[in-house]
């Protein structure tokens, strides 16, 4: 008995599967999508992805998504130069970017130090990293990678480097986030919380 679909179909849904956080049910769902789709917005989907292939590349300098090197937060004139902030992949940026709170450069590293992957310090833009601080008047290294084992390992191992480069390294605060419940928090994000309490 063939648990699976015959030809183009099962080719969809495999490819689909293949991409991260969708399951074998979601890309079956979304593989039916495409098929009872107009042609138009399939051929849309086409296009986009067809056009992303060609169009976008990284920039040169911090390794952020664009389409022209230098990327456009690179490029403008306005970012404060003295501060970069080192996050693990392109979506990272856009994350800060939409608080609105942050006007310096960024440099992407590309993910993180994951020896269970295989992936090493030399995996990773740490050089480019290094390159920057000779060349540009960098006064602080603002160090925000995702609080888990890797982004940790990562990030000690960034400090070990940096920290005598006459450069101030820093890195986000961490805690409780709002609506959260004691209860529910981890030691680790406890302790983060108490370490980075302020005066109210």
């Amino acid at each position: 008995m063939a648990l699976a679909y015959d030809g183009a179909i099962q080719r969809l849904i495999d490819a689909f599967s293949s991409l991260p956080g969708i399951g074998p049910k979601g890309a079956q769902r979304i593989a039916f999508y495409v098929l009872g789709a107009p042609d138009e917005e399939a051929q849309r989907l086409v296009e986009s992805i067809t056009e992303v292939k060609q169009k976008v590349r990284f920039c040169d300098v911090c390794g952020n998504v664009c389409e022209t090197s230098p990327c456009a937060i690179c490029a403008d004139p306005r970012r404060d130069r003295g501060t970069i902030c080192v996050v693990e992949e392109p979506k990272d940026v856009m994350s800060i970017e939409r608080t609105r709170e942050y006007r310096g450069l960024y440099h992407v590293l590309g993910g993180a130090i994951n020896p269970m992957a295989n992936v090493g310090p030399n995996d990773l833009n740490i050089a480019q990293l290094l390159n920057r601080l000779q060349t540009d008047e960098v006064k602080e290294i603002i160090v925000a990678l995702n609080p888990n084992i890797e982004g940790e390992a990562t990030t000690t191992y960034l400090s070990r480097l940096l920290t005598p480069l006459d450069v101030k390294v820093t890195r986000l605060a961490s805690g409780l986030p709002v609506g959260g419940d004691l209860e529910y928090a981890d030691e680790i994000t406890l302790s983060r919380a108490l370490e980075g309490r302020r005066e109210v």
